[in-house]
């Protein structure tokens, strides 16, 4: 059987304040940022993402995939030992993890795939009580439905992962696309589905444009790290 996989999104918001530091300051503390990033990727999956301009209350994100959570819990302390996350708080947080989809018609990956879009959006997921307590055959029948709609959008690839008894949400549900005009009119598309009608909540959406962890780290402040002389 595959591997299950813990699936990590931290998202980052960086304090104006670092901006106002010295230009040197800034490149030594994303040098440090970076490094911890680059290490972890050695061995794991780790994807990084801008959301300067997408949104305004985080700025990065870090994407991180592990079969066991000490690996991220030590990301995650290197991270912190970075410069720039002295000026940073993390407003939003989720940890899921990969299992078989018990909807879908053929083996589904159980690990982030490896090809790289240029957006990533994510959003957490709950969906209302009423919806388990359908029998397995009706919920199969309505997600048929909703399956159907998405393959409509060949351009866009699912990626659910599972967060029960793990965090607050029940679900985190990221879309890889090249087209973000073509995710909207997915979901438009899908918000008619009987499916719908069974989602609690699926708030706060996140467009995340994939990049290098260097390129996002000098979104932050629109300066290139230099090496120091």
């Amino acid at each position: 059987m595959p591997e299950r996989t813990f699936v990590k999104y931290t998202f980052i918001k960086v304090d104006p304040a670092w901006r106002r530091r010295d230009s040197l300051e800034r490149a030594q503390d994303k040098r440090e940022f970076a490094a911890a990033c680059n290490d972890f990727a050695e061995d794991h999956y780790l994807r990084t993402y801008s959301l300067v301009g997408t949104r305004g209350d985080c700025d990065l994100m870090v994407r991180a995939a592990t079969p066991n959570l000490e690996a991220i819990h030590e990301l995650h302390v290197v991270l912190n030992q970075s410069g720039l996350m002295r000026y940073a708080d993390i407003p939003y947080s989720y940890l899921a993890a990969t299992k078989e989809s018990i909807y879908a018609d053929e083996p589904q990956p159980l690990a982030p795939r490896p090809t790289d879009h240029k957006y990533l959006i994510v959003y957490p997921m709950w969906k209302k009580r009423e919806w388990y307590r359908l029998s397995a055959d009706q919920r199969m029948e309505i997600m048929r439905d909703h399956i159907a709609v998405a393959r409509q959008f060949g351009g866009i690839s699912t990626n659910t992962a599972y967060s029960f008894g793990l965090d607050d949400q029940e679900f985190v549900v990221a879309f890889d696309a090249d087209d973000a005009m073509e995710f909207m009119d997915l979901v438009q598309e899908l918000r008619a589905t009987e499916s719908s009608a069974y989602t609690e909540s699926e708030t706060p959406i996140f467009t995340c444009l994939h990049s290098s962890v260097e390129r996002a780290l000098d979104a932050l402040d629109g300066e290139a790290v230099r090496s120091p002389a």
